[in-house]
């Protein structure tokens, strides 16, 4: 197994700086999801470690939302274009594996909400989970939280949605491909059954997005990609990264004939073009794994069994 594991494009600074206890745990992740059966099953053991460390923001002490909740998205995909997804789910501490019990056990791609929570539960995965942390809930409570309807926390979270670098992003992302020895055919991952590779995404989202909101980690071609040509994973402004479905433009470079290096940095030098924002994605591809930024720092770990 080949994986590439990312801790989310951030500004080098606050929470989410680069740190080594931080890349210990992103080297920790990849090499338990580079020694799981098949692809999917790496780049979901590989996330389901980060959802629990609250130096990453995903599960476990992310990102507060404007009624004091925290709610997850995450989603996975293999190459055959098996997809699942769960959006704005509360309580959900490893949001992986309940994307994985909708692309596995659902006719649909995407469950939300309260309902996401309940299917979950329904296959085992533990639900009711305070997500929040000492650090987290003082840091709400200090930003003074508004009360009342949605159009009043509108007016509260202008003047804070996507203005603190320092404690936004940290999504987090894995990408994985079959080891040529695992491969039933033996041959090159691009002409394999595209069960071969599969990427995966989970996060809590931005810190005071309006209650509700959710970003492009759960939308396929966004957030997440895979195709039989390779997988993608993004992290950063997830509004702009829905917009230019930043996954599906790096792994359609790998569809181009790319190295895996080159797709990334086609896509983020693409998403720069087209945005004020910043990102970055990491890719598998049939020649190896590759990542690009645009932010001032993204942690990334690879492990190969």
């Amino acid at each position: 197994m080949r994986i590439i594991v990312h801790g989310g494009a951030g500004s080098g600074t606050g929470i989410g700086r680069p740190t080594p206890a931080r890349q210990a745990a992103l080297d920790d992740a990849a090499n338990d999801g580079a020694a799981a059966a098949t692809p999917l099953d790496a780049v979901e053991t590989a996330l389901r470690r980060l959802e629990v460390d609250e130096r990453f923001n995903a599960g476990h002490g992310g990102a507060i939302q404007s009624d004091g909740a925290v709610r997850v998205d995450a989603g996975c995909m293999t190459g055959d274009r098996t997809a699942g997804a769960v959006a704005a789910a509360p309580g959900v501490e490893h949001a992986v594996s309940a994307a994985r019990v909708v692309a596995a056990e659902t006719p649909h791609v995407c469950v939300a909400g309260r309902e996401a929570a309940e299917l979950a539960a329904d296959f085992g995965i533990e639900t009711g989970v305070d997500l929040t942390t000492d650090r987290t809930r003082e840091r709400f409570d200090d930003a003074d939280p508004p009360d009342g309807s949605p159009r009043t926390h509108l007016d509260w979270l202008r003047e804070r949605f996507g203005r603190d670098e320092k404690h936004d992003h940290d999504t987090v992302g894995a990408v994985a491909v079959a080891s040529e020895d695992r491969q039933s055919s033996g041959s090159r991952p691009a002409a394999g059954d595209g069960k071969q590779f599969a990427a995966a995404t989970s996060t809590a989202g931005r810190w005071f997005a309006l209650a509700g909101r959710v970003g492009d980690v759960p939308q396929v071609g966004a957030g997440f990609f895979a195709t039989s040509a390779g997988g993608a994973s993004a992290t950063g402004a997830g509004e702009d990264i829905a917009r230019v479905t930043l996954s599906r433009r790096a792994v359609g470079h790998l569809e181009a004939g790319a190295s895996a290096e080159r797709a990334a940095t086609l896509a983020i030098d693409e998403f720069e073009d087209l945005t004020d924002s910043t990102a970055g994605v990491i890719v598998c591809g049939p020649d190896g794994v590759g990542a690009a930024r645009n932010s001032a720092s993204m942690q990334v770990a690879v492990a190969i069994s």
